[in-house]
C-alpha cells in the first residue's frame, strides 16, 4: 500500500511512492538476462533464422533496460540527490553502475548485428559472454537498488513522480514491442502483482493484455525459448 507524507493539520496527505512495481521490473530483467546466454550458445552454426529471432529479442530487452535506466537518470536520481543529500554516495554509485551497463549494451549492439547475419560460434560466444558480463553487473546493481534506493524513494518521492518513471521513454519503444515487454513483466506476477501492474493502463488496453496480447506473448515466448 502506498504510504503518505506527513502534512500540517488540515492538509491532505500526499501519497508517496509505491515501489512494488520496481521489483516486478527487476525480476523480468534478471530472468531474461539469465536465459539469453544459454539460448544463444544453443544455436546451431549457420542457423541465421534462429539467430535473428534471438537477436531481435535481445535488442528489445536491451532497449527496455536502457529506457528503464534513462528514466532513473533523468527523473529519480536528481530528486533523491536534492531531497536526501546524506545518501548522495549511494545515488552516485547507481549512476556509475548505469554507465557500466551502458558500456556493455554498446558492446552488444555490433556483436548482435554480426551474429544475426553469420551465426558463427565465435560470435555467438562473444554475444553470450557479454550478456553474462552484463547480467553480473546488473545483478549487483538491482540488488543494491532494492536494498538502498527503493526505501529512499518511498520516503522522498511522491506517487505522482514515481508514475512518471513508467511513462518516460515510451515513445522510443516500438508500438509492436510494448505489449511484449508488458507480457514479460506479467509473466511471473502473482495475482496481487498482476492487478497492480494492470491498474495503471487504460481499461481497453487492460482487456487486450489479458486476451489478445497475452496469447501473442505466449507465442512469442515459445518462439524465443523453444519447446518446453
Amino acid at each position: 500500500m502506498t504510504n503518505t507524507a506527513s502534512t500540517a493539520p488540515g492538509r491532505t496527505a500526499v501519497p508517496m511512492a509505491d515501489v512494488r512495481d520496481m521489483y516486478v521490473v527487476h525480476r523480468a530483467f534478471r530472468r531474461e538476462f539469465g536465459l539469453l546466454p544459454g539460448l544463444v550458445r544453443a544455436v546451431e552454426p549457420g542457423d541465421t533464422a534462429r539467430a535473428a529471432v534471438l537477436a531481435r529479442h535481445a535488442r528489445m530487452v536491451l532497449l527496455g533496460l536502457h529506457l528503464h535506466h534513462t528514466a532513473e537518470d533523468d527523473l529519480l536520481w536528481p530528486r533523491l540527490l536534492e531531497r536526501c543529500p546524506p545518501d548522495a554516495a549511494v545515488v552516485h554509485r547507481m549512476e556509475a553502475q548505469h554507465s557500466e551497463v551502458e558500456r556493455l549494451i554498446g558492446a552488444l549492439g555490433p556483436a548482435l548485428d554480426r551474429w544475426e547475419v553469420e551465426a558463427r560460434p565465435a560470435v555467438a560466444e562473444e554475444v553470450a559472454s557479454t550478456v553474462e558480463a552484463l547480467g553480473a553487473v546488473l545483478a549487483g546493481h538491482l540488488a543494491e537498488e532494492e536494498r538502498e534506493i527503493l526505501p529512499l524513494a518511498q520516503r522522498h518521492v511522491t506517487q505522482a513522480e514515481w508514475a512518471q518513471l513508467g511513462e518516460h521513454g515510451k515513445g522510443e519503444m516500438s508500438v509492436r514491442d510494448l505489449p511484449l515487454l508488458f507480457g514479460a513483466l506479467l509473466e511471473e506476477c502473482d495475482p496481487d502483482e498482476r492487478a497492480m501492474m494492470l491498474q495503471v493502463v487504460p481499461f481497453p488496453v487492460r482487456v487486450l493484455l489479458r486476451t489478445v496480447f497475452a496469447r501473442r506473448y505466449r507465442r512469442y515466448v515459445s518462439a524465443v525459448r523453444g519447446p518446453a
